[in-house]
């Protein structure tokens, strides 16, 4: 009998967030963008929400010691390469979730803070989660995404501009995190500003008018995460995220009466690329600035 072939496994990336019934945000998205950067996604639930195209209406808390238990029987069996950390619902998994990172020291960590739903009336994470957030998480070594309005919540400030987008950047990078990119998707012109290093950046993109763009924060986080974990610089992993998520908005496609998903899974719907499925596309999505040191 011939030997069966031996195949590597790509690299394990870990979501930690909350499960939406509409596959659109949270462990569903993030799963879905990792396999569309050809890695592996395990994850750990947070919550489950009670939510369709229309909005979150309510969600169930994961007790911390059921998710302290998801967390510890995947990394005693699994060689984790990267983290995503999305909705925590509670200031009792943002703990444990604290702990777990702390524990084993991964390499990369990407945090997307996620505090208030698009649409609907559900709160995803509570004021305490919120202050431990700020106060405690976000001092860990590693990546955070916040959007603008999720930035004003951590820092206090109103964030109507790039001036306030880079001033934001730079008070959460103080925090401790090795890098911070406020993303400005709902902006009449879609900028990122990344703070690394004590230095800025802009990233300016494409807008795309579509209203299916549910889960855009988990599919960027997700895919900064993965190209995180594929040996991508900061700077170059902000572009290729950016790009993927404008790619999914173009080709998404409404699934209910409210706005729909991106389309994680666009590439496999495409002729193959000569040229490489990771390489930026030459459509100015880039850097608008070289890196300023205020």
């Amino acid at each position: 009998m011939a030997d069966t072939p031996s195949n590597s496994a790509p690299p394990i990336l870990l979501t930690v967030a909350g499960f939406d019934p509409s596959c659109g945000a949270g462990v569903s998205a993030d799963l879905k963008t990792f396999g569309a950067h050809n890695t592996y996604g395990v994850a750990a639930v947070t919550a489950i929400t009670i939510q369709s195209t229309l909005g979150v209406s309510a969600l169930h808390i994961t007790p911390a010691n059921t998710l302290r238990e998801q967390l510890d029987a995947l990394a005693g069996d699994l060689q984790i390469a990267a983290v995503k950390i999305g909705m925590l619902g509670s200031r009792a998994n943002a703990v444990v979730v604290a702990e777990f990172l702390d524990k084993h020291k991964f390499e990369h960590v990407v945090l997307d803070p996620v505090i208030k739903p698009t649409s609907g009336s559900a709160e995803l994470l509570d004021s305490a989660g919120i202050k431990f957030l700020r106060e405690e998480l976000a001092h860990r070594p590693l990546v955070l995404t916040p959007n603008v309005a999720e930035a004003e919540l951590l820092t206090g400030m109103p964030i109507g501009n790039i001036a306030a987008m880079k001033e934001a950047a730079q008070k959460l990078a103080a925090l401790g995190a090795k890098a911070v990119i406020v993303t400005g998707g709902d902006l009449e012109k879609p900028v990122d500003v990344l703070c690394t290093g004590g230095a800025t950046m802009v990233f300016e993109g494409e807008h795309i008018r579509s209203e299916n763009t549910h889960g855009s924060g988990c599919a960027f986080s997700s895919a900064l995460a993965a190209q995180l974990a594929l040996g991508q610089h900061i700077q170059q992993a902000v572009i290729l995220a950016k790009v993927y998520v404008t790619q999914a908005i173009a080709r998404s496609y409404a699934i209910g009466k409210g706005p729909g998903p991106l389309n994680h899974l666009f590439r496999y719907h495409m002729e193959p690329s000569t040229r490489g499925v990771h390489e930026v596309p030459q459509h100015g999505m880039h850097p608008a600035a070289e890196p300023s040191g205020h």
